[in-house]
């Protein structure tokens, strides 16, 4: 951080002339970039902003308006102060006119009563300055160090707060978009009492900006993403404002954060590897043309022309292990899956999507249908795989182009999410088999969900969080009983006046008609969501 205008006042070169404070005592805590020597009137087109100017007055006009725009012209182009030695032009004290200007616009105005060197003083300034940004660039380059480790090996976002904690002596926290804490390092404080009332206090805090310092609650917060795609927020807990270096530790993370969720690693075969990677460029859309991902994948002896297309998920239902061998237990589910297509006659791409699940993009010829392949895949695979192991498998829609694909596969993401949690032991599973609570439960961790029930309910959920109120339980009530306020009221305990008064406070706190069915649909969707969220943090 730059030196102040009383960081320089302390100096023992500044001391040594006796410096006195005539005008803007109040804003002595103004940063200095630099310090120039200059005499002549007309300097102020020769600075850029920052500058502390030194000067003995002999060349300053004597007219006393003149004195006060030489004021006001360095005011206007920034310099942070002036310093007038006293003896040459001024004797005993300045005039009125100049300190009167200064006090005016706010320009720090400092007289020396006693002759000093202005080169020892521009010498102490200036190596005050060097000094501190030579920290900063230490200090730059250790976190630069430090980060690109951690993005190298992938660290866990509990790694990275792990880090960040130690390097600014600060708690710190990653939360979703729903003000949902994914992970806290407190850095020796308690725990319990840095998470009490978390949702409350976070909803508070709402900067403008991605990198932003909130005075009122001492948080620096940075939004967490990449590509466009923000999930979450970065909060490291600060007693003071903070310092250029913890805006750049806190943006740092917040990168490292954001490639870590980018970047996956698999143990796989090269087969595997190369189904994998046309799967997911299908996916990202990586390929200008279908017509590209098509040849891609007749090269490795995969036909998707001219075929009916169907997306398959599979997950085991034991939670694999984090770690290489949790890797390597993946990559055998993958094999397994390739072997049982092989063995069902079944032509199809299979690769590793993520961390616990297999994609598979069965093309099937126009004729025939989807459920004998996936019943004959699944009874492969259980023979094939681990004994005892289960697993589901799950089905997206049938598709006939490759543009398509992408839709189906979520299908199927979805289906595998929600029922590897409940399996009933069928050999597939499709979308009609979830309904709506399933589906916003396994959509939880959606950024895009989340910024949905935020706007839908956020104006509300704020409001009884300030007054401790129950305004979220009336319209849950309200919109489980159907829209009918009778029935509503009486679930509520409450009269039927004091339960419609209840409906007009949510409909002004909304902006929103109660009585039109849409509205009340999405808020009823977002209140369902909100539930999954919540539940997912217990």
């Amino acid at each position: 951080m730059l030196p102040t205008i009383a960081d320089v006042l302390a100096l023992d070169t500044v001391r040594r002339g006796s410096p006195r404070v005539v005008a803007g005592g109040d804003r002595l805590d103004t940063k200095v970039r630099w310090v120039h020597v200059g005499e002549i009137a007309d300097i102020a087109h020769l600075l850029r902003g920052g500058e502390l100017v030194l000067t003995t007055g002999v060349a300053l006009p004597e007219d006393p308006q003149k004195l006060a725009d030489y004021i006001g012209e360095l005011s206007a182009v920034g310099a942070s102060g002036l310093i007038v030695e006293l003896g040459r032009r001024f004797v005993g004290e300045l005039p009125g006119e100049v300190v009167k200007s200064a006090e005016e616009h706010g320009l720090p105005l400092i007289v020396l009563t006693r002759e000093t060197p202005f080169v020892q003083i521009t010498e102490s300034v200036h190596a005050r300055i060097i000094d501190i940004q030579l920290e900063e660039l230490r200090a730059s380059e250790q976190l630069h160090e430090v980060f690109t480790e951690l993005s190298v090996e992938g660290a866990s976002p509990a790694e990275v707060l792990a880090q960040v904690a130690r390097l600014s002596n600060r708690p710190v926290l990653l939360e979703n978009l729903a003000h949902q804490v994914l992970a806290c390092e407190s850095a020796g404080r308690d725990t319990g009492a840095l998470l009490a009332g978390w949702e409350t206090r976070s909803r508070a805090v709402a900067p403008a900006e991605r990198t932003a310092y909130d005075a009122a609650s001492g948080w620096l917060v940075t939004t967490v993403g990449a590509r466009g795609q923000d999930w979450g927020r970065l909060i490291l807990l600060c007693e003071s404002p903070p310092s250029p270096r913890d805006l750049v530790l806190a943006e740092r993370a917040a990168t490292t954060l954001a490639l870590g969720r980018l970047l996956e690693r698999h143990q796989e075969s090269l087969e595997r590897q190369a189904h994998g990677t046309i799967i997911t460029g299908i996916l990202t859309h990586a390929y200008a043309d279908p017509d590209e991902a098509a040849a891609r994948a007749r090269a490795v002896g995969v036909p998707l022309t001219g075929r009916k297309l169907v997306s398959v998920v599979i997950r085991p239902t034991d939670p694999i292990e984090q770690a290489l061998d949790g890797q390597a237990q993946l990559g055998e589910l993958a094999e397994a899956t390739a072997a049982a297509c092989r063995d069902a006659r079944l032509p199809a791409l299979v690769g590793a999507l993520d961390q616990d699940r297999i994609g598979v993009l069965l093309p099937l010829p126009p004729r025939s249908g989807a459920e004998p392949a996936l019943t004959a895949l699944a009874e492969r695979l259980r023979v094939l795989w681990k004994p005892g192991a289960a697993f589901v498998l799950a089905s997206g829609s049938v598709v006939e182009s490759i543009r398509d694909v992408r839709r189906s596969f979520l299908e199927a993401e979805q289906v595998a999410d929600v029922a590897v949690r409940q399996p009933d032991g069928r050999a597939f599973y499709r979308l009609p088999d979830l309904r709506l609570r399933g589906l916003l439960h396994l959509l939880r961790d959606d950024a895009r969900l989340q910024t949905f029930a935020e706007r839908e309910l956020g104006p509300l959920l704020a409001h009884d969080a300030q007054r401790g109120g129950d305004l979220t339980r009336i319209l849950r009530i309200y919109l489980d009983a159907g829209r009918n306020k009778a029935v509503a009221a009486q679930k509520a305990h409450l009269s039927r006046p004091a339960f419609y008064d209840r409906l007009r406070r949510l409909e002004r706190i909304l902006d929103t008609d109660l009585d039109d069915v849409e509205s009340c649909l999405s808020l009823h969707v977002a209140l369902l969501a909100l539930e999954s969220f919540r539940r997912e943090n217990r």
